[in-house]
């Protein structure tokens, strides 16, 4: 069985040494690029399974490059930086990302939450790319959201593991701790912050009263529900 692939994007040396020997010593495949420009057109060879990306690249904005990755890519996307503010973390998560490390790391720290992302319900290929409910179709082989009148709305990987999780388990209450179950990730406020931001996003594209939304509802203090009447295809 071929070991998943994890490439690394960072200008500094140590760093993607460090990375590189840790994960290839926990099974992974790697390949590593100090500039995006290098990393983007090998993507044109070979889609990796997971991204490390720094946000300090030396020939384009980070961020724009995490952007770009979860519209367009099937790899999930973990930001490491050394911008250790919450807006930072914020902005990323927002902007796609799907797990967000602080510099210093500790190694083994990345290739657990590397392996939480490998476990989550995106990776996973058994069930069919095209669920409908509600006027809306979603488009999981495509990342795109098609309403009534057939516009698309494109979503990132990380908003479309929400999504798939609602729609596995539609007018059933799915908590927090459940939440982080399915997806992986370090419980805590950062997790919280990191769905919150996806259901927004997620609530937005669907055109939902944020005030009284139709679809996803919040049940304070226990979790969610998603109303939808779901027809996998």
């Amino acid at each position: 069985m071929t070991q998943p692939l994890v490439t690394i994007v960072d200008d500094e040396p140590e760093i993607r040494r460090i990375l590189t020997d840790t994960l290839e010593d926990a099974g992974f495949r790697t390949q590593s690029f100090s500039r995006a420009r290098e990393f983007e057109a090998s993507l044109k060879r070979v889609t990796p399974d997971v991204c490390l990306v720094d946000l300090s690249l030396p020939d384009t904005d980070g961020l724009a490059l995490v952007h770009r990755l979860a519209l367009e890519q099937g790899a999930a996307v973990i930001i490491i930086s050394g911008r250790a503010q919450v807006q930072d973390r914020v902005t990323g998560l927002e902007l796609g990302a799907d797990d967000y490390i602080t510099k210093p790391f500790d190694p083994a720290e990345v290739v657990a939450r590397i392996r939480a992302r490998l476990r989550s319900p995106r990776t996973q290929t058994t069930q069919s790319d095209i669920a409908r409910f509600n006027g809306w179709t979603a488009h999981f082989d495509r990342y795109v959201l098609e309403d009534g009148k057939g516009a698309e709305t494109p979503f990132s990987h990380a908003e479309g593991e929400v999504l798939r999780l609602f729609l596995d388990s539609p007018k059933r209450l799915i908590s927090r701790a459940q939440m982080q179950e399915a997806l992986g990730g370090a419980a805590g406020d950062s997790f919280d912050r990191a769905m919150d931001v996806r259901i927004s996003r997620l609530r937005t594209k669907l055109q939902e009263d944020p005030k009284n939304p139709r679809l996803i509802k919040t049940i304070y203090g226990a979790g969610y529900i998603f109303l939808g009447d779901v027809d996998w295809r």
